[in-house]
């Protein structure tokens, strides 16, 4: 008889932080999954909400129940790859709910395995400026305002692929280890003028791409091949990034918090 597969804890709760009350957040890959999630435990501490990609459908489906709920929350459809793009979603956003507080750098996700030597140098440029440049892009549009302010807390998006060899491909691990590395850089230039800036770095997190490549005996397997005994969920990833982005964390700058289930211990 084989021995019963470790069912896990269940993920944890987004927590409460009064402090985010009427505070504006901005959620970059907002539509789905992670940044869904983040963008509904933010609004549900009281922050305005500002979600940010490129499914108009998607986006709207996350916005607006926020604000049937009596929040506020704006759906702006924009591909953070594209400089006009992300300026023109930063003057809605400045216009819509006012200066930004918090912003969620999450877009991104480009990890489908790619064996190098068949990597492409365009497939390369495709994943970078989706995962590390998008990122820089969507910060380089909020800073000047935090500076100004004294205050803000940025958090972005690594992956447990830019913290040790995966099977990810190539480009992905550059960028996201590059992502670990612009947060270091932002959060020793940026902790003068009162803005911290930490990073976020999970592990197989289930969620609609997951559910589409899987079985439900393939997630049960390599659930049970973490500490933990289980994958991640959204809410997981959410929860970090809402204590992060709140005062709780206020002496924490320049971190990368693994939320992988004790795979990545480091």
């Amino acid at each position: 008889m084989s021995a019963p597969q470790p069912t896990g804890t269940p993920p944890a709760a987004a927590g409460t932080y009064p402090d985010l009350d009427g505070r504006v957040a901005v959620v970059t890959g907002g539509s789905r999954g992670i940044g869904a999630q983040t963008a509904r435990a933010l609004a549900a501490n009281g922050a305005a909400v500002a979600v940010i990609g490129r499914d108009a459908q998607a986006l709207s489906a996350v916005a607006g129940p926020i604000a049937s709920a009596g929040g506020r929350a704006l759906a702006v459809r924009a591909d953070c790859t594209v400089d006009a793009d992300v300026e023109r979603a930063a003057t809605t956003i400045a216009e819509g709910l006012g200066p930004v507080d918090i912003l969620a750098a999450f877009a991104g996700g480009n990890g489908m395995p790619v064996p190098t030597a068949e990597e492409t140098v365009a497939h390369w440029r495709t994943v970078v400026d989706a995962d590390l440049t998008a990122a820089f892009a969507c910060i380089r549009a909020v800073l000047p305002p935090m500076m100004e302010r004294r205050r803000g807390a940025i958090i972005t998006m690594s992956s447990a692929a830019g913290r040790q060899a995966a099977r990810s491909n190539a480009a992905y691990a550059a960028a996201k280890a590059g992502v670990i590395a612009l947060t270091r850089h932002l959060a020793a230039e940026m902790g003068p003028h009162g803005i911290r800036v930490n990073c976020i770095a999970p592990s197989a997190v289930e969620n609609e791409r997951m559910r589409t490549w899987t079985t439900e005996d393939q997630r049960r397997d390599l659930g049970a091949s973490f500490p933990l005994g289980r994958i991640g969920q959204p809410e997981d990833v959410a929860a970090a990034a809402l204590f992060l982005a709140s005062d709780a964390s206020a002496w924490i700058t320049g971190v990368t918090l693994d939320i992988a289930g004790g795979k990545i211990m480091v």
